[in-house]
C-alpha cells in the first residue's frame, strides 16, 4: 500500500500551504542560505543564527553569543549548544514575527560532506528545510556549492 501524497517530502510541498507562507519561507532560506554562503567565503565558516520575520514583514538576524569552549576540547565554540539557545530565544519571542529559520552548519555523512542546513518554520504550522553541500576546492582553494536538496525537520519554535 502506497504512502499517501501529504507524507511524502516531494518538492511540490509549496502547493501545500498558503502563498503567503510559501513566500516568507522561501524569503527565509534564500536569504539564510545566501548569507551562510558569503560568511563561508568571507571567514571561512560560520556560527549558527537565525532569521525571522517580523509580523510587518521585515526580515531581521538573532544571533546568540557562543559560550566559552570546554577546556580542553579544541571546539571554538559549540554549535550545539548555541542552536538550542537560539530555539529558545526564539520560542520565547515568538508572538513577535510569524516565521522563522535556524541556519547552521552540518556534516553529511552519507556523503562525507559539509553543509548548510536552513531549517525553516511558520506559525500556520508549515516546516521545510534545505541543504546545500559544500566544500573547499584543493585547487583554487575557493568554495563550490553542490545542488540545494530538500531536507526534512520538525517544528521546533510554534510547539505547544
Amino acid at each position: 500500500m502506497a504512502e499517501p501524497e501529504s507524507s511524502q517530502p516531494a518538492p511540490s510541498w509549496r502547493t501545500s500551504v498558503p502563498e503567503a507562507t510559501a513566500t516568507d519561507l522561501e524569503n527565509l532560506l534564500g536569504t539564510g542560505m545566501g548569507a551562510a554562503q558569503e560568511q563561508l567565503e568571507r571567514n571561512g565558516g560560520f556560527m549558527p543564527f537565525a532569521l525571522v520575520v517580523e509580523n510587518d514583514g521585515e526580515v531581521r538576524l538573532v544571533a546568540v553569543s557562543p559560550a566559552d569552549a570546554e577546556s580542553g576540547s579544541g571546539d571554538e565554540f559549540n554549535a550545539d549548544a548555541m542552536i538550542s539557545d537560539i530555539t529558545a530565544l526564539l520560542r520565547q519571542n515568538r508572538d513577535d514575527f510569524r516565521a522563522a529559520a535556524i541556519v547552521c552548519d552540518i556534516t553529511l555523512l552519507e556523503e562525507d560532506s559539509d553543509a548548510i542546513h536552513v531549517a525553516t518554520e511558520h506559525r500556520d504550522g508549515a516546516v521545510f528545510a534545505a541543504v546545500l553541500p559544500y566544500a573547499a576546492s584543493p585547487a583554487t582553494r575557493e568554495w563550490e556549492f553542490g545542488e540545494l536538496a530538500a531536507d526534512t525537520n520538525e517544528p521546533a519554535i510554534w510547539v505547544d
